[in-house]
């Protein structure tokens, strides 16, 4: 049985907007979340987060707050468990860039929190709530 494995997902807003990256991995290859990924031995949550946002998306940012935590779960045909990932979601402000997919993001982009609730767009679990989480905690700091 697979450990879960600690990570960071970078939740940033700007202009109103909250970037989105779309997967090129699993778990949730193809679908829509957060900039993130696992943490290196010896690196701290934050600068996991800001490593990974700059590593996808070739934005810099700096780590505000964590928000919570979400489990992510990779599963085979058979809905055996490959790889459990525990996601920590990070709040970070947007210092400067434009969003451009790298690394393991096939697409990158800045959504409006109305176009994370529509289901045309394929989010990954949680991304929707996450994303009210972050926008809540960035208002009540005045970010």
């Amino acid at each position: 049985m697979p450990y879960p494995i600690p990570a960071t997902i970078a939740v940033v807003l700007h202009n109103n907007r909250i970037l989105l990256v779309r997967r090129a991995n699993p778990p949730d290859a193809g679908y829509w979340g957060f900039p993130g990924g696992k943490i290196n031995n010896g690196e701290t949550i934050e600068g996991a987060a800001v490593r990974e946002l700059f590593e996808e998306t070739g934005i810099q940012g700096e780590a505000l707050h964590i928000i919570t935590a979400v489990d992510a779960f990779d599963r085979d045909d058979n809905n055996i468990l490959k790889e459990h990932f525990v996601l920590i979601a990070v709040l970070c402000r947007w210092i400067s860039g434009n969003a451009v997919a790298a690394d393991d993001a096939l697409e990158a982009g800045w959504f409006a929190l109305e176009d994370i609730n529509e289901t045309s767009l394929s989010l990954s679990q949680d991304v929707a709530k996450v994303a009210r989480m972050g926008i809540t905690l960035a208002s009540e700091a005045a970010l």
